[in-house]
């Protein structure tokens, strides 16, 4: 098998992490594996390489922060190939330009447009473990890229995908998926398998241990993706595509959000147009809208609410206000102690009265559910954040995910 193993900043956060790491991947070969590694930063390094940029600048050139910032990832993978071959393994370490990875000129946020695997293939041709630093490429121009926030996770799943990898694990400092977050249940179960969709939701709902990037990658080039902890020798979380998952649960997770604003409207003109007028000027200020619930009209007046994430809220409150200076809106309210929890399952598709449970419970433990949005998997609502944990609860043990 060609395993393609990724390990974050805390799984290569000292020296004995890394020889931790090392002595890993040697596991994984003495199995008769060839693997490919992929490596954050030790953990804190890009906070302190942006510390001394910033040192300098308020503003640096993006060009020379990418140049700065894959850095980081470069003292991983030597070390780690250092420690490799010390252990008596071949072992090359590649940055992101000898792997091939090309990406678009969108500094330090850079999109990854091909891969050219034919370095790497060559080095696993000649009996070599591949340490590739995350996080990095090169643009057609031929300058050093970075791709942002959680970056080192996509080189790994985009590696997998163009040498066609058996599988893709991503280490970190948690053991796999859970059922919702332990801290706030511990009755939490891993979850085994999860589908591709199913994990999108999670981590577009709130869930933190990989990123919808890199699961949209790996649902786009049908990687196998594996996350598991780098401290521990439990079996991960494996998340593929629907069809390989023989029992499907009728729920595979709660989620929740606490990074949400409400925004209500109070008096809108009823005309058309009002809508997409409102929804554009807040997307050219690159504010994302999540939940959008609107009344009928009448009388030539509407109301229309949505939320947005809280480190937006002053944003879309200025939007808004040149709204009801316009005389467009009458009046509007802002509310950042509220919350979203989210009920998510591909068995919804087959089976009804899940969001039916769902109301009943949050009706059972007298929470009011100020707005409801749903798709084929999933129903998600907005409560008062006070409620969050108790809503969790109770939605865990409903749907019986403790068995």
């Amino acid at each position: 098998m060609l395993i393609v193993q990724k390990f974050g900043g805390t799984s290569v956060g000292d020296l004995e992490r890394i020889e931790s790491v090392a002595k890993r991947i040697s596991k994984t070969v003495a199995k008769g594996h060839k693997v490919i590694a992929v490596v954050s930063a030790m953990s804190g390094e890009t906070n302190k390489l942006v510390g001394y940029a910033e040192h300098f600048s308020d503003n640096p050139v993006r060009e020379e922060m990418d140049m700065l910032l894959s850095s980081g990832e470069r003292v991983s993978a030597s070390l780690l190939s250092i420690a490799l071959n010390e252990m008596g393994l071949k072992a090359t370490s590649m940055t992101g330009r000898r792997a091939g990875i090309v990406t678009d000129s969108f500094h330090t946020k850079a999109r990854i447009e091909n891969i050219d695997p034919t370095s790497m293939q060559n080095a696993i041709d000649s009996g070599n473990i591949v340490v590739v630093a995350g996080f990095q490429g090169v643009s057609e121009d031929g300058l050093v890229t970075t791709l942002g926030r959680g970056g080192s996770d996509l080189s790994a799943v985009a590696i997998a995908g163009a040498l066609k990898a058996d599988l893709c694990e991503i280490y970190t400092d948690v053991d796999g998926i859970y059922t919702t977050d332990p801290r706030i249940e511990p009755d939490a179960k891993k979850i085994d398998k999860i589908s591709y969709d199913e994990m999108l939701e999670l981590a577009s709902l709130g869930a933190k241990v990989l990123q919808t990037r890199s699961v949209e990658m790996a649902k786009k080039l049908n990687v196998n993706l594996v996350t598991r902890s780098s401290f521990s020798d439990a079996e991960g979380t494996l998340i593929t595509k629907e069809e390989d998952i023989m029992e499907q649960a009728l729920v595979s997770g709660i989620a929740l959000d606490k990074n949400q604003a409400r925004v209500s409207m109070r008096g809108v003109k009823d005309r058309p147009g009002i809508a997409s007028d409102i929804f554009n000027a807040l997307a050219k200020s690159n504010i994302n809208v999540d939940m959008i619930i609107q009344t009928v009209g009448h009388d030539g007046e509407t109301n229309l609410g949505f939320t947005v994430p809280k480190t937006e809220m002053s944003d879309a409150q200025a939007i808004v206000q040149t709204f009801i200076d316009n005389n467009e809106v009458q009046e509007a309210e802002y509310d950042s102690d509220i919350c979203k929890v989210s009920v998510v399952g591909v068995g919804m598709k087959s089976h009804t009265g899940v969001a039916a449970k769902a109301f009943s419970t949050m009706a059972d433990e007298n929470i009011n559910i100020m707005m409801i949005s749903t798709s084929e998997i999933k129903v998600s609502m907005i409560i008062q954040e006070k409620y969050a944990e108790l809503a969790v609860r109770s939605l865990h043990g409903v749907y019986e995910l403790d068995k």
